[in-house]
């Protein structure tokens, strides 16, 4: 209980820095999410210039991978500054991961299947948050351990878990919408 209470204050006390960082214009989260979401397509020209190279075996389409890689890493330093471990590449592979869902959940709705892509985009965006969690160090990769039912730790009551108590908070810090 005591643990989950810690993380509990550990996320009120990140939504009111950035509550309260809005207001001083210290922290533009707005901005970040827009680079995070820039990034996202950018893993995913990399992905298109890799398959194009493959599939057209002309080489040119690889150099092109190389430079929008490079701008890639450039622009994901702006968001994880400090990491340890392998935290660079979970946070890529987490905004590859949301990218890549909420992109079959646009094409399962397209398909009438509502259902589908309802849990494609839920599934996108716990990934989108998890993302956020780690980079503005609210929770550590240590804390990533596997508790039955998404709870918080094995106290945890509620209905909603870990992931929902996530994406609430990426709900209340960043908003998109600030100018």
């Amino acid at each position: 209980m005591a643990k989950q209470n810690q993380t509990l204050d550990k996320i009120q006390e990140f939504i009111d820095k950035a509550q309260d960082s809005k207001k001083t214009e210290k922290m533009d989260l707005s901005s970040d999410q827009d680079l995070s979401l820039a990034i996202m397509n950018l893993i995913s020209i990399e992905e298109h210039f890799f398959f194009t190279g493959a599939k057209t075996g002309k080489s040119e389409y690889y150099k092109m991978l190389k430079k929008v890689r490079e701008i890639r890493k450039q622009l994901l330093k702006k968001i994880i500054k400090d990491y340890e471990g392998e935290v660079w590449c979970i946070s890529k592979h987490l905004l590859s991961s949301s990218m890549r869902l909420m992109e079959v959940g646009t094409k399962q709705m397209e398909l009438g299947k509502q259902k589908i892509a309802k849990d494609m985009f839920e599934k996108s965006y716990e990934l989108y948050s998890l993302f956020w969690a780690l980079n503005l160090n609210i929770i550590s990769s240590k804390d990533l351990k596997k508790i039955p039912g998404n709870k918080l730790d094995k106290k945890d009551k509620t209905k909603n878990g870990v992931w929902s108590k996530l994406g609430e908070l990426v709900k209340k810090a960043i908003d998109c919408c600030i100018e």
